[in-house]
């Protein structure tokens, strides 16, 4: 491990220090400064025929962890480091992966491209929201996901009697079935409408059973606002249900989501520290290691 560094951007700090206390990578924290108009200013020491590994979520503010994750990672091609892996355990813009109205820019492909130019070896990201977005960046990119690590969670402390696993929406589905298949549970879905001009949602309940009395895990990849999970928990509490747990790799929880996502009824929010928060209850560190290289 002598010649790997761990490179932590201000957004996973909490992230690059567990990968490197565990293992025993050397840690390397860049200095930051922001000026008062804003710009960042990033000062490393050199990493001349180094292993780096870079890590920085691009949770808010988004642009500016952009740009600092690449004046970080063109310092270390500027030094000749013998090796770039690049982990985004959220990555932004995965929502812009195509035109949903005409003239939309499809940011996640700029920013693919922007990532592409300087050649990196890998680039690790943590359940993107579109898979479509995937494809922007190549065949260096991989998505690991943060289910078995989430279900284990609640596995090892929540009582799981009488559970039903929930998605917001048939979108993502899938992923709630992979959920409730480590639980060993039933698992339903919510027919979600989005209106694409106003952003306003519709929820309608889509199942085979009664939920009165239930005890559900609603399991979705990201909060921000939390305006779908708020609406879920709202319909789902209309059903009679008792207890709902919210389980999420990124939570964004902007505007006081945490608050509201509580008042609608859920009793408990658990993420990954992805995004480091109050919620963030599940490491990354191992799933993103064992994803890094040969060790």
């Amino acid at each position: 491990m002598k010649n790997r560094v761990i490179i932590t951007g201000p957004a996973s700090e909490e992230l690059g220090t567990n990968l490197s206390r565990k293992y025993g990578m050397q840690l390397m924290k860049p200095e930051i400064k922001i000026f008062s108009d804003g710009e960042s200013k990033i000062t490393m020491e050199s990493v001349k025929n180094k292993n780096c590994t870079i890590i920085q979520s691009l949770c808010p503010p988004i642009d500016r962890h952009i740009i600092q994750l690449l004046m970080m990672i063109h310092k270390c091609k500027l030094d000749r480091a013998s090796k770039i892996t690049v982990i985004i355990p959220y990555m932004a813009y995965a929502r812009q992966d195509k035109e949903f109205v005409k003239g939309e820019v499809i940011t996640i492909a700029l920013l693919a491209k922007l990532i592409k130019y300087f050649n990196i070896f890998k680039l690790i990201t943590v359940d993107i929201h579109s898979k479509e977005s995937l494809s922007y960046f190549g065949s260096n990119i991989i998505n690991v996901s943060a289910i078995p690590l989430l279900a284990r969670y609640v596995l090892d402390n929540i009582d799981t009697d009488n559970v039903i696993v929930v998605s917001p929406d048939y979108g993502g589905f899938s992923r709630a079935q992979k959920f409730a298949k480590i639980l060993k549970k039933d698992v339903i879905y919510l027919n979600k409408n989005r209106n694409r001009q106003t952003g306003d949602i519709k929820i309608e309940t889509k199942h085979g059973g009664d939920l009165k009395g239930k005890k559900i895990i609603i399991v979705d990849d990201m909060i921000s606002t939390g305006n779908s999970i708020i609406k879920s928990c709202e319909l789902l509490k209309k059903n009679g249900v008792a207890n709902i747990f919210v389980v999420c790799t990124h939570a964004l929880l902007l505007n006081e989501a945490l608050i509201k996502i509580k008042q609608s009824g859920a009793y408990e929010i658990i993420s990954t520290n992805s995004v480091p928060n109050v919620c963030s209850k599940v490491d990354l560190s191992d799933i993103l290691y064992s994803s890094i290289e040969d060790k």
